[in-house]
């Protein structure tokens, strides 16, 4: 029986290129620091975005942009607004872990060649978006997996991504002139680098640590462990 519409095979990849999504997955890193001045070349830029394009959204919605910034001006001003809300998250954090706070690079706006906003569009779709009837914020939950998607595919290309979220939105909508009805979801850092922490930086700082996965199980309902 021939297929309404035209599908592809389901079948797990071979072993080699199952080996290299999960290999994407556990080396990928936040890179803040490591960023080389080499260029991303435009081809290797657009196979990043197209990822990202390529994420599930619902109701198929897709309701992203992708706002490419190489301006040194925009950047410095991006850098500023990082550092002004950086300084007021400081304050949020216990007196004793703010030595280790302070000491600790968590963005790369300068460094990188490339900077990115990823965008949320909340009128994509129109006004009725199948999947969004009761929950509006899938649309956002659908743009993180934009960034997701290209995050995995830039791992895979050696390119490092820095997800920089300590920002005030208010100041990224007025440097990027966002409408009222976009949100800025990710600004991200781009470029290539030569190595990547072994494990995630923070870990390594020893400001967090991986919490064991079955800790993080539960059956049937919330809390209930198997027994």
């Amino acid at each position: 029986m021939t297929a309404e519409y035209p599908m592809i095979p389901s079948g797990p990849f071979a072993p080699a290129d199952r080996e290299a999504v999960y290999r994407a997955i556990y080396s990928r890193r936040d890179v803040r620091s490591q960023f080389t001045s080499r260029p991303i070349d435009d081809a290797t830029l657009l196979r990043l975005l197209r990822a990202a394009h390529h994420a599930p959204s619902v109701g198929l919605s897709q309701p992203w942009n992708f706002i490419l910034i190489r301006s040194a001006a925009i950047r410095a001003a991006a850098q500023g607004a990082f550092a002004r809300a950086n300084a007021e998250a400081c304050a949020m954090f216990p007196a004793q872990r703010r030595p280790l706070y302070s000491t600790l690079k968590l963005e790369g706006i300068l460094q990188a060649p490339v900077n990115l906003c990823i965008t949320c569009d909340h009128s994509r779709g129109g006004a009725v978006v199948l999947g969004r009837t009761h929950q509006p914020q899938m649309d956002l939950f659908s743009t993180v997996c934009a960034v997701q998607n290209l995050w995995l595919a830039a791992r895979a290309e050696g390119i490092g991504v820095g997800w920089v979220s300590i920002f005030d939105p208010a100041d990224l909508r007025a440097l990027l002139h966002l409408p009222d009805h976009v949100s800025p979801v990710a600004w991200l850092c781009l470029g290539h680098v030569e190595e990547l922490h072994a494990e995630p930086e923070l870990q390594a700082r020893g400001w967090a640590s991986r919490l064991p996965l079955e800790e993080l199980i539960f059956h049937e309902s919330w809390g209930q462990h198997e027994t």
